[in-house]
C-alpha cells in the first residue's frame, strides 16, 4: 500500500549555511540550493549565498522574526510538490531551525520527506578562531529571552558555573537586551578567577570579523553585539600565542 509520505513528490531540505565564508558552507548544501526548485530564508543569509543558487528558482525571502511563516511556507510548497531549501545559518539543529521544521509538520500533520543537512557552527567556527578553547567539555547557553524565561536561563548558568565547563554564550547582548551578560558573568564571577580567558568573536569568518581575548574581569570592556560568540574557560584554559587553549589533559596522562 503506499503511504502519504510515499505520494508527496515533494521535499524539504533545511541545509545550515555555516558561519558565512562561502568556502566553509558543505558541499552536500550547495548541492541543495543549486538543485532546488524554491529557496527559501531570513534575506540576510540569502545575501550570503546569492552565487550559489541556480538562476532558475524561485527565492523567497523573509526578515527577522519571520521564522513560523518561514518554515509553514516551506513546507506548504513541498507539500505542494516543489523542491524546497529552507537555508539558516549555522547549524539547522543547533540555535536553528531544524526543530522548529519537525514541531510544525508535526501540528500540520505533514507528509513532506524533510532532510537535515548539518553546518559548521558558531561555537566550531569561533573556536577555530581563537585556537582550541573546547578541547574539554564545555557548555553552550543562549542568554536570548524571547522564547526562554531568564530565570530558566540563569539556573542553568548557575548550574554551569561550579562545574568547570568551558561557556559558549550564544545571544549575549541586543540593543535591548543589555543587562543578561552582566548577570551571565557575575555568576561565573563566583566560581572561577577574574583571569579566566575569555575569547569574543563577532562576524566570524566574514568580511567584519572582529576578534579579541580578554578575561572574564574585563570582557564587558569590550563591543559584544547579536553577532558576537562569546567563550569563556575553564580553570585550566590559558593563552599562548594569542591563542585560546583548553588542555584535553594529555600533559597529565602523558608527561608531556
Amino acid at each position: 500500500m503506499t503511504t502519504a509520505a510515499e505520494k508527496c513528490t515533494g521535499s524539504l531540505v533545511v541545509a545550515g549555511l555555516g558561519p558565512g565564508a562561502i568556502d566553509l558552507m558543505a558541499p552536500r548544501a550547495r548541492t541543495a540550493l543549486e538543485q532546488a526548485e524554491i529557496v527559501v530564508g531570513y534575506r540576510t543569509y540569502l545575501d550570503l549565498v546569492r552565487d550559489c543558487l541556480n538562476p532558475n528558482s524561485e527565492v523567497i525571502s523573509s526578515s527577522m522574526m519571520q521564522e513560523i511563516d518561514r518554515c509553514r511556507k516551506a513546507l506548504e510548497l513541498a507539500a505542494a510538490g516543489k523542491r524546497v531549501v529552507l537555508v539558516c545559518g549555522g547549524d539547522p539543529g543547533i540555535y536553528a531551525m531544524a526543530g522548529l521544521v519537525f514541531e510544525l509538520a508535526k501540528s500540520m500533520d505533514s507528509q513532506v520527506p524533510i532532510d537535515i543537512i548539518p553546518g559548521i557552527a558558531a561555537l566550531n567556527s569561533c573556536a577555530a578562531i581563537l585556537g582550541a578553547p573546547l578541547m574539554h567539555d564545555f557548555a553552550a547557553i543562549s542568554l536570548s529571552d524571547l522564547m526562554t524565561p531568564w530565570k530558566m536561563i540563569e539556573r542553568r548558568l548557575e548550574a554551569v558555573a561550579p562545574a568547570d565547563f568551558v561557556v559558549v554564550i550564544y545571544n549575549p547582548k541586543s540593543k535591548k537586551r543589555t543587562d543578561q551578560i552582566v548577570r551571565a558573568r557575575e555568576i561565573l564571577l563566583q566560581h572561577r578567577s577574574a583571569d579566566t580567558p575569555v575569547g569574543i568573536v563577532s562576524g566570524a569568518t566574514r568580511e567584519h570579523e572582529t576578534v579579541r581575548l580578554t578575561t572574564l574581569g574585563t570582557m564587558l570592556d569590550e563591543e559584544i553585539g547579536m553577532q558576537t560568540t562569546v567563550i569563556i574557560g575553564n580553570s585550566q584554559t590559558f593563552v599562548w600565542r594569542e591563542k585560546m587553549i583548553t588542555p584535553r589533559g594529555y600533559s597529565k596522562k602523558y608527561g608531556l
